[in-house]
């Protein structure tokens, strides 16, 4: 009989949590900690999006619950070939409840829209579910406590392709320190499922002159996309 997915959920979250506090009883920096090895993507009990927001419920994992107005959890279609994976939510993300809605979203917005498609068609969201104060860089201590219910996600929609906006998402998806500047415009495998690293929209909007170097990305994309 397969296990309940909402108790293997249980379960990861249960060993990431003793993880963090083993490293934490150490004295480790957070720049040290390592994220435990996640299982793959293709197991047999897909959870349901609407499990994985259950199982997430309130969250107080990590010390980012105090200061947000509400949980940033996802958006779009459940079933899309294609997820975006974000960094995490600024202030008109906290304030809305939705990923990408702010300058930066209204930019990604016209990215998939040049691809020829809709927000609608693809699933967006972020390794980290609440703002950071200030809109602060994630803490490796806040994306341990995430990754959980974003391998979750991923698992429910179960995507062709993933598409990982910037540094910390590129980085916490693979495992890695490199910087974006290196890693992108590239395939990597997560799980299984080809995952390419871009420049995140908000740095286009500091650096429109690279606006050129990420829909050559998406220009790729699109070619993997349409042979898969």
């Amino acid at each position: 009989m397969d296990k309940d997915p909402r108790q293997e959920l249980r379960e990861i979250v249960g060993r990431v949590r003793v993880h963090l506090e083993r490293q934490q009883e150490l004295g480790l920096d957070h720049t040290e900690l390592r994220w435990p090895e996640a299982p793959a993507l293709a197991a047999a009990a897909r959870p349901t999006l609407a499990q994985v927001r259950a199982d997430l419920g309130e969250c107080t994992r990590c010390k980012l619950h105090r200061h947000r107005t509400q949980i940033v959890f996802g958006v779009g279609n459940p079933n899309a070939g294609l997820v975006f994976v974000g960094e995490a939510p600024g202030a008109d993300e906290d304030a809305q409840g939705e990923p990408f809605v702010g300058r930066a979203g209204q930019l990604l917005t016209k990215i998939i829209e040049a691809m020829g498609m809709r927000r609608e068609d693809v699933y967006i969201c972020n390794i980290i579910k609440c703002r950071p104060p200030n809109n602060r860089t994630p803490e490796a201590d806040e994306i341990v406590a995430c990754q959980p219910f974003l391998l979750e996600q991923l698992r429910a929609i179960g995507p062709k392709f993933i598409c990982a906006l910037g540094g910390p998402a590129a980085q916490t998806l693979l495992q890695t320190k490199e910087p974006i500047s290196r890693l992108r415009g590239k395939f990597y495998d997560y799980h299984g499922i080809p995952l390419l690293p871009t420049f995140h929209p908000a740095f286009l909007l500091r650096n429109p002159n690279e606006k050129k170097t990420v829909w050559e990305d998406m220009k790729l994309l699109l070619r993997h996309m349409r042979q898969a």
